[in-house]
C-alpha cells in the first residue's frame, strides 16, 4: 500500500502536486508527499495504531460512505492512483466540495446519495474491492452490510468505522462495539482487525471484515 513515513508521521504521495486539500503539510522529497492528519482522518489513526490487513492497490475500486468534505477520500485517491473512490454523502452543501474535490483527482467520482438506501445509486456503481463507512448514526452497521452485499465484490474487505456515541450515549463503547461485531458475525461477516482509534478519537473503533459467506 502506498503510504509512507515521513518524521513520525504516515503520508500518500500527493496525486495533484502543488496542492493541498484541508490544509495538510506538504513535504518535497523525490516526489511531492501530503502528511495525512490522524485528528482529521479515522484512516490514519486506525493505521498510526496498527491496522495491518487493509490491502489497497493502485488499481483497487472503493466504496467511500459518508465522504463529507473529502479529507480521507483524498488520501485514498492518493494510494488508488488508476483506481477509482465513490464516494457517498447525504448533505448536498458538503457534497459540493466533493464536487471540487473530484474536478482536480480524476479518479474521484462524487455521489450524492443516501447510504441507508444503496440502491438509489446501483446503477452508477460497480463491484469494488473495498467498502469504507464513516457514518455516525445508529444504523451505521445495518447500512454497511446492507452496501456491502450490494456493491462488495467476492474478495471485498470492509472497514468499518464505529462511534459508540452515536449508537447509544448511555451503553459503554465496549459493550456497543460487541454488540456490533455480533451483528456482523450473525449477518455472515468474519471481523479481520479491531483497531482502537485513541488517542485520535475517544469512543471509536475500526473493524476491518470479510464476507464468510
Amino acid at each position: 500500500m502506498n503510504v509512507y513515513f515521513k518524521d513520525g508521521n504516515i503520508a500518500t504521495k500527493n496525486l495533484t502536486p502543488g496542492t493541498s486539500v484541508y490544509g495538510e503539510e506538504l513535504i518535497q522529497e523525490d516526489a511531492e508527499y501530503r502528511i495525512w492528519n490522524p485528528r482529521r482522518s479515522k484512516l490514519s489513526a486506525a493505521l498510526l495504531n496498527g491496522l495491518e490487513n487493509l490491502k489497497l492497490e493502485e488499481t483497487s475500486k472503493v466504496l467511500y460512505l459518508g465522504a463529507s468534505t473529502g479529507t480521507t477520500v483524498s488520501h485514498i485517491s492518493d494510494i488508488i492512483t488508476d483506481g477509482r473512490v465513490y464516494a457517498v454523502e447525504f448533505s448536498p452543501t458538503t457534497a459540493k466540495k466533493l464536487v471540487q474535490l473530484s474536478r482536480q483527482r480524476f479518479n474521484i467520482a462524487p455521489i450524492l446519495g443516501d447510504t441507508t438506501k444503496p440502491k438509489g445509486y446501483l446503477n452508477i456503481l460497480e463491484k469494488v474491492d473495498l467498502v469504507y463507512c464513516d457514518v455516525a448514526q445508529p444504523t451505521q452497521t445495518e447500512l454497511f452490510m446492507k452496501n456491502m452485499n450490494i456493491f462488495g465484490n467476492d474478495d471485498a474487505l470492509g472497514l468499518l468505522m464505529i462511534k459508540a456515541r452515536s449508537i447509544d450515549v448511555v451503553q459503554k463503547p465496549k459493550k456497543i462495539f460487541k454488540e456490533q461485531e455480533k451483528k456482523l458475525k450473525e449477518k455472515g461477516f468474519r471481523i479481520i482487525e479491531k483497531v482502537k482509534l485513541e488517542p485520535y478519537e475517544k469512543d471509536h473503533v475500526a473493524l476491518l471484515v470479510e464476507k464468510n459467506f
